[in-house]
């Protein structure tokens, strides 16, 4: 039996599909998940591996995973809950697999939907997200913010997809590879892997209503997901270069300023305003000093990201193939 506290960093053989399942207070559902996976994963033509991330449940669930960990399937438990990105980024270190697909355990995804997933990947994606076309949840608290916050990621980071939050996607193991998980990352995968060149695509896939439980997800993330989007925007764009974003910022307000002192001179010298008593005379000092902030917080970052990337050897581009 494999001991469920302890990752399998390093195997002798691989697979050709690995299925990692974040689960938090889903013990209802998890024997019909298991189920479901097995019986498609078996019909496959491929190798195959689950493994199920218990990121700190509460309701026994980890009492669930046990037996289930024969041949084929493995469980990892995190200490506490550190949320479902770190959960992903667990079960991606303990995967073997050369394709990646991910799921929620809580029942909502079709496992049908895989070989499906999985053939696209086979026509030139490395990311296939799922899309949930018909979805099975309740409009104004779950649909209708999904909807504003899929529409301006997809305005943000170019990368047009009706369904960032569907968990239900599958990967190239080299393109997840190349990317890093932090904070509340997974809703932005695609995004982050189109960043490295990879090709995404989208397949609309089958929802169900939640037979157990209650989401674990309200109103209270749209503020997280906006957060989120300004973090990716600036790896997207300004990560290399924050220079580029800080000095504008800076020099928009010192141009501001240089317009505003200019004002008060004028007003003194033509018509004798006074200055003192000038409510402009302190937004030209405040957008000088506001300015020159801003471009010495992109100057550090500049000698930031050199250090990061120089006493670490990391790159700043990605290979995707090599000919000849």
């Amino acid at each position: 039996m494999t001991n469920l506290a302890e990752p399998m960093t390093q195997k002798a053989r691989f697979v050709d599909i690995s299925v990692i399942l974040p689960v938090h207070n889903e013990k209802d559902s998890l024997l019909d998940v298991h189920r479901e996976l097995k019986n498609i994963l078996t019909g496959m033509n491929a190798s195959w591996e689950i493994i199920f991330v218990d990121d700190g449940s509460t309701d026994g669930s980890r009492e669930i995973l046990r037996p289930l960990c024969t041949e084929g399937t493995r469980a990892l438990i995190l200490g506490r809950n550190f949320g479902q990105t770190a959960a992903l980024a667990a079960g991606l270190d303990a995967s073997r697999g050369s394709i990646i697909v991910t799921m929620d355990a809580d029942g909502q995804n079709d496992p049908a939907d895989i070989p499906r997933m999985v053939s696209f990947l086979g026509e030139g994606y490395q990311v296939v997200s799922g899309w949930r076309y018909n979805r099975k949840d309740t409009f104004l608290t779950r649909r209708l913010p999904s909807r504003v916050a899929n529409a301006l990621v997809a305005m943000v980071t170019g990368v047009r997809l009706h369904d960032f939050g569907c968990t239900l996607k599958a990967y190239d193991r080299e393109v997840l590879d190349a990317v890093r998980l932090y904070g509340e990352m997974h809703r932005f995968i695609p995004a982050l892997a189109s960043w490295v060149g990879a090709e995404v695509g989208e397949v609309k896939v089958n929802h169900r209503a939640r037979k157990h439980g209650k989401s674990k997800y309200g109103l209270s993330r749209v503020v997280r997901v906006l957060l989120d989007l300004i973090t990716v925007k600036f790896l997207l764009s300004y990560a290399t270069r924050p220079i580029q974003v800080f000095g504008k910022m800076g020099l928009v307000c010192i141009l501001g300023g240089l317009f505003s002192g200019a004002y008060v001179a004028y007003g003194k010298a033509a018509h004798g305003a006074d200055m003192t008593g000038n409510p402009l005379l302190l937004l030209t000092v405040l957008l000088f000093v506001v300015g020159t902030q801003f471009i010495s917080l992109g100057l550090l970052g500049e000698i930031s990201i050199r250090t990061y990337h120089e006493s670490q050897n990391k790159p700043v581009y990605y290979v995707k193939e090599t000919l000849g």
